[in-house]
């Protein structure tokens, strides 16, 4: 893929990923989070399915399987740890926290997949998780929600890890309308057990659902899953030190929430992390996909 063409996809992909925080915190004025989000993915689910009737669909019952368990991981399992925790921290607090899955994408890429790092990767892993703290003001305490929202990084890396290895056998836009509406139904019936749900139809809740919909999910998600299916899922995923950024400069244009000094030094330090993290010379680019294509074969046999 042409870098300009990668670079673009990466920044929109990772802004509609940083607006849906608030967006989202919006759309808690008209319903609870899980009934909200089951909304979101049923409706863009069901749309991207009609959209993709014509397309290739899951050919087993194996393929249907991994279909609802990357829709349970991505859909349901992220963005349900991301919205609960919410309970106890910020909206914020929730970003840094469950943007921390590129460090993890690159521990379990390096156990699981055989996948190579230099240290000047790993450590731009760790600039731009720096930058991210830096971006929001270091406000972090240890809360129920601070392990909640860990556990959404360490789901969010896992089904990174599995749309990378999966991802080839579907027609992507065929997966990530399945796997929106499994993880979409999952999350209305955990509305359904932990919640009380109500909605209230206005012109603004509608306007939210449609976004979130739409443009945070039919889009995100199929240019998420292009994004991975083309590229490294650990250097792809390295981007996502993007996310709480935007996730900050869109909360002051839609919420007017003040913007700190902070955050341009953040975004310094993330673009830092996200250079040394991608900065890979040829040399051992060849290696890595020579090593993890000898691990594959070896899985395979």
């Amino acid at each position: 893929m042409h870098k300009l063409k990668y670079a673009c996809l990466i920044v929109v992909t990772t802004f509609l990923m940083g607006i849906a925080f608030p967006v989202g915190k919006i759309g808690l004025a008209y319903a609870p989070p899980f009934l909200l989000m089951g909304i979101r993915f049923v409706v863009a689910g069901g749309l991207l399915a009609l959209l993709c009737a014509k397309r290739q669909q899951p050919q087993s019952l194996k393929q249907w399987l991994q279909s609802i368990v990357i829709g349970l991981l991505q859909s349901a399992g992220v963005m349900g740890c991301v919205f609960f925790s919410m309970r106890w921290i910020t909206s914020s607090e929730s970003a840094i926290l469950t943007s921390t899955s590129p460090l993890i994408v690159i521990l379990l890429g390096t156990f699981v997949s055989g996948a190579v790092y230099q240290m000047r990767q790993w450590f731009g892993v760790v600039i731009g998780l720096v930058g991210v703290a830096v971006a929001v003001g270091f406000h972090l305490g240890l809360q129920p929600g601070t392990f909640i929202s860990i556990a959404g990084a360490v789901i969010f890396a896992t089904a990174t890890l599995l749309i990378k290895r999966w991802a080839p056998n579907f027609d992507r836009y065929v997966l990530a309308a399945y796997q929106m509406l499994a993880g979409g139904l999952a999350l209305l019936m955990m509305s359904m057990v932990t919640e009380q749900p109500f909605f209230t139809v206005t012109a603004g809740s509608v306007t939210v659902v449609l976004w979130l919909s739409i443009m945070c999910s039919i889009v995100q998600f199929s240019l998420w899953f292009y994004l991975l299916h083309r590229g490294d899922p650990a250097k792809t995923s390295s981007f996502l030190f993007l996310v709480p950024l935007f996730g900050v400069l869109t909360s002051w244009l839609l919420l007017g929430e003040r913007i700190e000094w902070y955050v341009g030094a953040g975004g310094l330090l993330i673009g830092t992390g996200i250079f040394l993290v991608n900065w890979e010379g040829a040399r051992l680019g060849a290696i890595t996909t020579r090593r993890m294509a000898l691990h594959s074969k070896m899985v395979k046999e």
